[in-house]
C-alpha cells in the first residue's frame, strides 16, 4: 500500500470484526501490535475504539504518524506483516485500512460507510475541548511568567500557551472527547 505525500499528521484506520469466540485472542494481539507500534519513528499515538457491527465485535484503531515516510514504514514493516497474518483467523472480513492525509482525523466516523459528523458538531466539540483550556493554561502558566520575566513576555508567553493548548488537544484531549461523543457525533 503505497500513500500520497503529504505535509504534516497521517492517520491510518484499522478495522477488524471479530469471529465470535476470538474476542480474548484478539484482545492479547491488539497489545502486543500497539506496543510494536509504539517504537516505530514517527508514531504520535493510537486509540482504540469497541463497537459492534453485524453482530460482531468491531475494533477500530486509529494510528497517527508524523509524516507519510513514517506510517509508510510501519505499513511495510516485516513486523506489522507478521502480526497481521497471525491475526487473520481471527478477523471475520480481513484487516480493513483506510489512510487519512486530512486534519480532521479526530472525526473520522468508526464505521466504515458512515460520513464525517456534520461540521457544525465537529465545531462544538473542539470548542468545548478548547475554551476550558484557553482560560486554565495562561493562568497555571502565570507564576512561572513572573518568576521568568523574560518569558513573560508577549510573544514568549503566547508561544508558550499556544503551544500548550496545541499539545493538549492534540494528545490529550481532542482524542477523549471524540471518544466519549462518538454516539452524539454520529447522530443524525
Amino acid at each position: 500500500m503505497n500513500i500520497e505525500m503529504s505535509d504534516g499528521v497521517v492517520t491510518l484506520l484499522v478495522r477488524h470484526r471479530i469471529s465470535k469466540g476470538q474476542e480474548q485472542r484478539y484482545e492479547e494481539w491488539l497489545r502486543r501490535i500497539i506496543g510494536t507500534a509504539r517504537g516505530y519513528p514517527g508514531h504520535l499515538g493510537i486509540d482504540v475504539m469497541r463497537g459492534h457491527s453485524q453482530g460482531l465485535q468491531l475494533f477500530t484503531s486509529v494510528l497517527r504518524f508524523a509524516g507519510t515516510e513514517q506510517l509508510q514504514a510501519w505499513l511495510d514493516s516485516g513486523d506489522r506483516k507478521r502480526l497481521v497474518e497471525e491475526a487473520r483467523p481471527m478477523l471475520a472480513d480481513g484487516d480493513q485500512t483506510e489512510i487519512n492525509n486530512d486534519r480532521e482525523f479526530w472525526f473520522t466516523p468508526v464505521e466504515a460507510g458512515n460520513a464525517p459528523p456534520p461540521r457544525w458538531k465537529q465545531a462544538c466539540v473542539t470548542f468545548m475541548v478548547i475554551l476550558p483550556l484557553s482560560f486554565l493554561v495562561p493562568w497555571l502558566w502565570g507564576p512561572v511568567f513572573k518568576l521568568l520575566p523574560w518569558l513573560g513576555s508577549y510573544a514568549a508567553a503566547n508561544t508558550v500557551i499556544t503551544l500548550s493548548v496545541v499539545l493538549l488537544v492534540v494528545y490529550v484531549f481532542m482524542p477523549r472527547a471524540t471518544r466519549w461523543l462518538s454516539g452524539w457525533l454520529q447522530s443524525r
